[in-house]
C-alpha cells in the first residue's frame, strides 16, 4: 500500500499487521451480502456484547432507523449491531433480520422478560440499478450476519457499496462507480477505524492532490470536477432529489461516554468534506455512526481521536473507490489510464 498520507499525525500510524479495516477494532463483526443478480447489498457491523453508539446526520435526504435513540439525553446507552444498506428506504427491512439474528442468540437491551436487540440503520439510494424488488430485505440482513467475521478485508462492490455511484451532479449517465471502503490508524494506544460506504451526488477527490478520482465524466469519458463545471454554466442533471448518500462507521476501542460518541461523529464528517466534493447536499442523506467497544481498557483522548477522525474516515472514502469495479456503463476508477499508480492511503 502506498506511505501514510503527510496530513497524517507523526505519531498515528496504520494498525499493526493489518491492511486497514474496521475490524482492527476488537469486539467488532463484519458482514456483507450482495444480491445475487443486482447491484445491490448490504453490510452489518455487529457488537454482539454492546457497543456505545453515537450518530450524526449532515445530509438532507437521510434514511435511518433509531437514530433518535442515539442521542445523549435518550436512555438506552448501547448498540448490538448496525446495518448500512442499499436499497433506498426499503433496505431498512435489512435491520429486522438482524435483530431477529441477535435475539435468537439472547443478545439485546433487557426490557423485563425480554431482550431487544438495538440495531440502528442507515440506507442509500442505489436504485438507479435495480428496482424495490430486489432491494436488500430481513433475509439479506441475516445473511450478512450469518457472513460476519472478524477480520474483514472485503471492500470495493460488496455488502452496501454493491450498487453505490458517484459524480451524478450533472446527471446520472456521467457518474461512475462508487463503493464500500475502509481504513484503520493506531494513535495514542488505540485503534482508530473507518468504514464508508460512497455514494454520494459529488466527486471523490484526492485530499492529498486534489485530483478528481472518480465523478461527472467529461466529454472525453474522464472524471472533472462537477463543481466547476457548473461555475462554468453547465446544468445540473435532473431527477436528483434523495439520489444518492454516504454512509459510514467510525469505530474505537478506546473508551467514549455517548455524549463522546456523538461528538466524534460530528467530527468525522470533516473526513467527507475533505474527500467528496460537494457534499452534504439537498440530494444526499450523509450519516455517520460512531461507536466505541471500549476493549483497549482506557479512556479516551478526545483531543488525540478528534484530530486523527477526519483523516481516517477520507482513507476509507478513498479507498473505497480505487478499490470499486466497474458495472456496465458505469466505469471505475480502475478503468482510467494510470490508474495501478493510484493505491488507497495505508
Amino acid at each position: 500500500m502506498a506511505p501514510a498520507s503527510s496530513s497524517a499525525s507523526p505519531s498515528a500510524s496504520s494498525a499493526p499487521g493489518s491492511s486497514g479495516s474496521l475490524c482492527d477494532v476488537a469486539g467488532l463483526r463484519v458482514g456483507h451480502y450482495q444480491h445475487p443478480h443486482a447491484p445491490t447489498g448490504c453490510t452489518v457491523v455487529l457488537c454482539e456484547q454492546g457497543a456505545v453508539a453515537g450518530v450524526d446526520v449532515r445530509g438532507a435526504a437521510p434514511g435511518t432507523r433509531e437514530t433518535d435513540l442515539l442521542r445523549p439525553e435518550n436512555t438506552v446507552s448501547v448498540i448490538h449491531g448496525l446495518v448500512l444498506s442499499g436499497g433506498s428506504a426499503f433496505g431498512l427491512a435489512t435491520a429486522d433480520g438482524v435483530m431477529r439474528w441477535l435475539a435468537e442468540r439472547g443478545h439485546g437491551f433487557q426490557v423485563g422478560q425480554a431482550r431487544v436487540p438495538i440495531v440502528p440503520a442507515a440506507v442509500l439510494f442505489d436504485l438507479w440499478l435495480h428496482d424495490a424488488q430486489t432491494a436488500p430485505d430481513a433475509a439479506a440482513g441475516r445473511a450478512a450476519c450469518d457472513a460476519a467475521t472478524a477480520d474483514q478485508q472485503a471492500r470495493g462492490n460488496v455488502g452496501a457499496g454493491a450498487g453505490a455511484t458517484v459524480g451524478k451532479l450533472l446527471g446520472v449517465p456521467r457518474a461512475m462507480k462508487g463503493g464500500l471502503g475502509m481504513a484503520s490508524l493506531r494513535i495514542g494506544g488505540v485503534t482508530l477505524a473507518a468504514m464508508v460506504a460512497v455514494n454520494a451526488v459529488g466527486d471523490v477527490v484526492d485530499p492529498r492532490t486534489g485530483e478528481v478520482l472518480a465523478g461527472s465524466r467529461g466529454a472525453d469519458g474522464q472524471p472533472r470536477s462537477s463543481v466547476q463545471a457548473l461555475l462554468d454554466g453547465e446544468p445540473l442533471g435532473g431527477a436528483l432529489s434523495g439520489s444518492a448518500t454516504t454512509l459510514g462507521v467510525i469505530a474505537t476501542d478506546a473508551r467514549l461516554t455517548k455524549s463522546q460518541a456523538n461528538k466524534l461523529a460530528q467530527i468525522a464528517h470533516d473526513g467527507l468534506a475533505r474527500s467528496i466534493q460537494p457534499v452534504h447536499t439537498v440530494m444526499d442523506g450523509d450519516v455517520l455512526f460512531a461507536v466505541a467497544t471500549g476493549t483497549a481498557g482506557q479512556d479516551a483522548d478526545m483531543a488525540l481521536l478528534g484530530a486523527a477522525a477526519a483523516e481516517v474516515v477520507a482513507r476509507a472514502v478513498i479507498d473505497a473507490i480505487v478499490s470499486a469495479r466497474s458495472l456496465p456503463d458505469v466505469p471505475a476508477a480502475c478503468d482510467r489510464p494510470g490508474a495501478e499508480q493510484r493505491q488507497s492511503p495505508a
